[in-house]
């Protein structure tokens, strides 16, 4: 963590290179299986503690990392009161609503599927760049977008459908594509800090902190208390998702937003779940069907074809 050049100030978002380099492909490796990973940790959490509680300690945690990263290496963590607003963006949409919402989809759906829903991301980062940035959607790339999502929807359908209709599994994908559409919202908000040359470090360390301020306003008005399980598997499937998930992920892939752009970057959110499902297949009893494969193998085209786009 401490070796990592990611955390400077990476590029302004533009237009993405032809091909990635080294440091490319390494920083998109280690937010494939650190995030990969994740959401059997995620599953772990799920419980008697409410979600915004466990979210809440999440990022109490990486806020602290983050925080003594910046004075160690030394960076700067001053920023304007405008700069403020714009980390508390980050803050709403990235540290916050986004995990409170997968928490709470996540009581309906094995970890696995959390993460096909989240790759639903490079879809989403592609249409919000062009909305808010004018960045242009060139044909390979939308086809791309388009060849993901189908795979998504065809490693979901058993899970919605196979035996009739599941509302319950409906609700966990409503409240997971909603909290996709909130990362991404943070991802614009990132690449508006980052072309504004606004240190990566500084505004994630910030934007985690008011995450917490506003995770604890919404516990406090929900009455809810502040403890949490002191067991194995929920303690240390904390500290995997503030340090590796959380810190190390998002330095990794924020810092991948800025070199290769939004919609290459989060088709990162594409791949690890291969890794995710591979994990909930061993550890859940998650059954492939014919249709989850033929999704992966679209989810798998989708991601080389996206990484080939100029």
């Amino acid at each position: 963590m401490a070796t990592s050049p990611g955390l400077t100030t990476p590029p302004p978002i533009g237009p993405a290179s032809t091909g990635l380099s080294s440091k490319d492909l390494g920083l998109y490796a280690a937010t494939v299986f650190a995030w990969g990973f994740s959401w059997i940790a995620i599953k772990g959490q799920v419980g008697e503690i409410p979600p915004e509680i466990s979210v809440f300690w999440r990022f109490v945690l990486g806020a602290v990392v983050m925080h003594v990263f910046c004075l160690v290496r030394p960076i700067p963590l001053r920023l304007s009161l405008s700069d403020h607003m714009r980390a508390a963006g980050m803050g709403l949409f990235m540290f916050s609503t986004n995990f409170v919402l997968f928490y709470y989809g996540a009581a309906e759906l094995p970890s696995g599927l959390l993460a096909v829903v989240f790759s639903l991301a490079s879809v989403f980062n592609m249409f919000l760049a062009f909305l808010l940035f004018k960045q242009s959607i060139n044909a390979a790339t939308f086809i791309a977008g388009l060849i993901g999502f189908s795979g998504v929807a065809l490693m979901f359908e058993p899970q919605i459908v196979a035996t009739g209709i599941n509302f319950d599994a409906l609700k966990g994908l409503l409240l997971c594509t909603l909290g996709t559409l909130s990362f991404c919202l943070g991802n614009m908000v990132t690449a508006s800090n980052q072309k504004k040359g606004l240190s990566l470090a500084a505004t994630t360390a910030w934007g985690m902190t008011y995450g917490v301020v506003f995770l604890g306003l919404f516990s406090l008005a929900r009455g809810n208390s502040f403890a949490v399980e002191l067991t194995v598997p929920y303690i240390a499937s904390l500290f995997y998702l503030a340090v590796i998930a959380s810190v190390v992920a998002f330095a990794s892939y924020l810092t991948l937003l800025g070199r290769i752009g939004s919609a290459r970057a989060g088709y990162a959110t594409v791949i690890f779940p291969v890794v995710a499902l591979s994990v909930s297949t061993v550890f859940e009893g998650y059954v492939w069907t014919l249709s989850a494969l033929l999704g992966l193998g679209f989810v798998i085209g989708g991601n080389i074809l996206m990484l080939r786009s100029k």
